[in-house]
């Protein structure tokens, strides 16, 4: 009997502890914005001793978006993306190089290693 009342003790004490307000955490539904989006931005890097050149800009109205980005490749080669979005249309890509690849010797002579005594 002993056991009964020191559970339901417990269990009053968990109901009465639990908290009233409690905050709901994630995400409720997107509401649509009164204006549509409309932005521009661009930047670049080209920072020489390690090699880094690319960038980025694009520009939107509304539904439509346009923008291009660069990088220099491994190879020497500048690979150029231009693109658009317009409305449902999805995303469209043309996709350029500047440049020819080129592919430096690495190849060393061959040396044996040390012998150990």
């Amino acid at each position: 009997m002993a056991f009964k009342v020191i559970a339901l003790t417990a269990l009053v004490a968990v109901a009465l502890g639990r908290p009233q307000n409690i905050p709901s955490y994630g995400y409720g539904a997107s509401t649509p914005s009164s204006t549509p989006a409309k932005y521009d931005f661009n930047y670049a890097v080209n920072d020489p001793p390690s090699g880094n050149d690319y960038g980025h800009q694009e520009a939107r109205d509304g539904p439509n978006t346009q923008g291009s980005y660069f990088v220099l490749l491994p190879d020497g080669r500048l690979q150029r993306v231009t693109y658009a979005v317009n409305g449902d249309s999805g995303y469209v890509a043309e996709v350029t190089y500047e440049g020819e690849a080129q592919y430096p010797s690495t190849q060393r002579p061959y040396t044996p290693a040390s012998q150990y005594i």
